[in-house]
């Protein structure tokens, strides 16, 4: 039992860096409409900023997180007001392959300019752990999830108790109803796309704190977002939460029970979303 608790723990714990990762997605595909592929490497970039606060100017990253946030804020606007405005009312395969290329792009740069080695950072609470009971957790992934969950009740917060947030809401459900009533829906778009990225590279400040920075670290993060977001439901935060959380533990469970779980976990999103499409498809065609 102690080690079934330990693993529900565990995978508890690593849902709120999935929820984190998947919110930003599902911002972007809910309230601008479009599936950014290059989700990933704007946490990308926020790991290798955090890796960088601490290796050149000594800033514990946690520290580095709401510069980071402002920054990768700035950057997704301007990729909006550049790029993405202008394949909003084009066909769904052209926003697609913008994405894809500017994810390509961006990794490319990467490895170009940092090189394919990974970069850790060393942190004074990177070994301790803190005792539940007889249960125990790592010092840094409790930390990084108290920071998702702040962060997300944070963005539930604006979407549901600002302006803002019922301006973004109204354009997800009805673009020109409310354009009707006065919305500057090319603004609502900017500040969605830019939050989406900043959640990305938050998520990615953690990423970096738990494991490391590297070209490619946001690839996986990135396809379990998608995961999640299609359990939930494309645009659908509300059911970020509760996907990750599925997606956390059924991880931690195969780990723990599955003989070398250890390569099958990286497989469960894929089975979570071919079990999803079944599920939908079964109660579709009742």
């Amino acid at each position: 039992m102690e080690l079934f608790l330990q693993t529900l723990l565990n995978g508890l714990l690593q849902s709120g860096l999935y929820a984190l990762v998947a919110s930003g997605l599902a911002l972007a595909v809910g309230v601008v409409g479009i599936v950014n592929f290059a989700h990933g490497e704007f946490l990308m970039i926020g790991a290798f900023l955090a890796w960088g606060a601490s290796a050149y100017l000594g800033v514990d990253p946690l520290l580095s997180l709401p510069l980071v946030a402002v920054a990768v804020f700035v950057v997704g606007a301007l990729t909006y007001r550049v790029s993405i405005r202008h394949v909003l009312l084009a066909p769904e395969l052209n926003q697609m392959l913008l994405t894809f290329g500017l994810g390509i792009l961006l990794q490319n740069l990467a490895l170009m300019l940092l090189g394919g080695n990974t970069r850790t950072v060393t942190t004074p609470y990177q070994g301790s752990s803190i005792s539940l009971g007889d249960l125990s957790v790592g010092g840094p992934k409790l930390i990084a999830f108290g920071f998702a969950v702040a962060i997300l009740a944070g963005l539930y917060a604006v979407l549901y108790r600002t302006n803002l947030g019922r301006q973004m809401r109204a354009v997800a459900q009805n673009r020109r109803g409310s354009q009707l009533i006065g919305i500057n829906v090319d603004r609502v778009y900017l500040i969605a796309f830019g939050l989406s990225c900043g959640l990305a590279a938050v998520a990615g400040v953690l990423v970096a704190t738990l494991l490391f920075a590297s070209p490619t670290v946001g690839l996986v993060f990135a396809l379990k977002a998608f995961a999640i977001i299609v359990m939930a439901g494309l645009g659908n935060l509300t059911g970020v939460l509760w996907a990750s959380v599925v997606l956390g533990v059924s991880e931690a469970l195969v780990q723990t029970y599955v003989p070398g779980g250890g390569g099958w976990s990286d497989a469960v999103f894929f089975l979570l979303i071919f079990a999803t499409l079944v599920f939908r498809s079964y109660r579709g065609t009742r």
